[in-house]
């Protein structure tokens, strides 16, 4: 599959496909609100209202991280559209984040 390809294919899947993120925090440290506004402004810029935020604080609710096996904090986990995916930290790396959750083909 080529560049153009497989641009076309993840543009498809954007349009077709609805985001369930579920992003792991512990409080209201700095990490947590960096990456709850930058997950937030990605989701507006890319997904434009085909997605769903959940926020889950660690220090209200531990027992829900064992469901997703979290272990560093903050977490994104895409639980939809499959496969699942996970990325550790506040999120700043935008093109990082971009791919991880194939908004956007690698460029190679």
């Amino acid at each position: 599959m080529d560049k153009s390809q497989a641009k076309k294919r993840i543009a498809k899947t954007i349009r077709n496909e609805f985001y369930i993120l579920r992003l792991y925090i512990a409080g209201q440290t700095p990490n947590s609100i960096t990456a709850i506004a930058n997950l937030k402004k990605l989701c507006e810029e890319k997904l434009h209202g085909k997605y769903r935020i959940e926020v889950v604080d660690l220090l209200e609710k531990p027992q829900l991280a064992k469901g997703d096996q979290i272990i560093a904090i903050p977490t994104l986990v895409r639980r939809l559209p499959p496969p699942v995916k996970k990325i550790i930290g506040n999120l700043s790396k935008t093109e990082s984040v971009i791919v991880g959750l194939d908004l956007q083909p690698a460029i190679s």
